[in-house]
């Protein structure tokens, strides 16, 4: 029982130039395209896969700046506009609504966490409530408990996982940019150094600029060019009930469970930061580097298997670019759900919210998300390679932020003034560093 997805026609064949070419078509990378194709420039998105069919559909769809790190903030922000811009721009539906988001807790700690963000909105100029006790149990009445308190985001919403990058790829597809799937980029050509074409699987696209929007896939990626990016993945499971649950929170975070509304009626069901640490070779490499945010978040994970060295997606291998790569072997991540993380997430939903009960599962599913040592995307220019971007390490926010990312990966090809600080996201800060500390081998 995959995640829902829904599909997407391929162009017919493959140019032999563009200006640009796109690697990844998830939710980041369908939106570059989209935000590049609308300036003017012929871009070329390729994918292993299938269009969203990694991360970008397994999600909980959240579009949030609650709780953002403040260096994300405005691109939080800007994101939420960019979705509403981009269904008046195009027409498509990517379930896109601003819903609100609702905490709950009768945790001390928990609810002075949130206070002390409030203090980060307000600098913002970002609407947020914090609740009363009887504030948070009006609003959380469907749970039928007394609840201490809350937060509330009414400016903050969530989008479809299962239609939004493939409705990003159509509107592409009108603007004159062309879709590849089943086409993994094996690497980089380069003269002088510097980005000259991207090469696939079915052939070669003449380009002098490349934007890397890999995933779980782009560290390993980066590798084959001589350039390190630290980069960890773990597996979070999730699962999805049909309708016929009437008068839930449309989007509601708890310690125990959180709920979000789907655009079928039914809900999406999942542990917040819950999962499953499959080790591989590269998440070894950079060990180091993530115990600072492995150790705070200890109580929620537990050690996974051999599920990621099977995927290849984390390999510290090198492969020859005239011969099939591992993105051809595992087209789509699509890694095993854990079954006691399921039964886990899918009774703490019926405890907390009775009127599940008698609601059926209809999906579950597992994901890689992939982060960065501080939890914030790399974006931006790799200065070992000329004419590449990196936009990969979203650390399980970057459906939300997709398209401020995208818009922010346009500008910064086109040499446009960005929205947002584009420092804030300089993939520099983790490279760098990483070089005297990580042996490359």
């Amino acid at each position: 029982m995959p995640a829902p997805l829904v599909s997407v026609e391929s162009s017919p064949s493959l140019p032999r130039e563009a200006d640009v070419v796109v690697i990844g078509a998830g939710i980041v990378g369908s939106f570059a395209a989209y935000h590049l194709a609308r300036r003017g420039l012929s871009v070329a998105l390729v994918e292993k896969g299938a269009v969203g069919a990694e991360q970008s559909s397994r999600n909980w769809g959240w579009c949030r700046q609650q709780n953002r790190d403040a260096r994300e903030l405005p691109m939080a922000t800007r994101s939420l506009a960019l979705w509403e811009q981009f269904a008046a721009d195009t027409g498509e539906d990517t379930g896109f609504r601003r819903c609100g988001l609702l905490y709950l807790s009768n945790d001390e700690a928990e609810l002075a966490q949130w206070a002390k963000w409030r203090e980060v909105a307000r600098a913002f100029g970002l609407e947020t409530h914090i609740l009363t006790s009887a504030e948070a149990t009006a609003r959380g009445q469907a749970s039928g408990r007394v609840w201490q308190g809350g937060v509330y985001s009414p400016t903050d919403g969530t989008a479809d996982p299962s239609r939004a990058a493939p409705a990003v790829a159509r509107a592409l597809l009108r603007a004159g940019g062309t879709v590849h799937q089943a086409c993994a980029a094996r690497g980089l050509e380069l003269e002088g150094g510097r980005v000259a074409g991207v090469v696939t699987e079915t052939g070669t696209i003449r380009t002098r600029n490349a934007v890397l929007a890999g995933g779980a896939w782009a560290s390993s990626f980066c590798r084959q060019l001589g350039v390190v990016f630290p980069q960890a993945s773990v597996r979070q499971s999730s699962l999805a009930v049909g309708p016929g649950a009437p008068g839930l929170p449309d989007a509601l975070h708890t310690a125990a469970v959180s709920i979000t509304k789907r655009g079928d009626g039914g809900y999406t069901l999942a542990i917040s930061g819950r999962a499953r640490v499959d080790v591989t070779p590269q998440q070894l490499r950079f060990a180091t580097r993530f115990i600072p945010m492995f150790a705070k978040r200890w109580r929620l994970l537990a050690p996974g298997g051999l599920e990621g060295v099977r995927s290849g997606h984390e390999t510290l291998r090198r492969w020859r670019l005239d011969r099939p790569t591992p993105m051809e072997r595992v087209r789509v991540l699509d890694p095993k759900p854990d079954p006691v993380s399921i039964r886990a997430t899918y009774q703490r939903a019926l405890d907390l919210m009775p009127e599940l009960r008698g609601v059926p599962i209809t999906a579950s599913w597992a994901g890689y998300i992939d982060s960065t040592p501080d939890g914030v995307p790399s974006i931006g220019p790799v200065a070992e390679v000329p004419g590449l971007v990196l936009a990969a390490g979203f650390s399980g926010h970057g459906f939300g932020i997709g398209p401020g990312t995208g818009e922010l990966v346009a500008d910064l090809v086109t040499g446009a003034t960005p929205a947002v600080r584009a420092k804030d996201f300089d993939p520099a800060r983790l490279t760098a560093s990483a070089r005297g500390k990580v042996a490359d081998f």
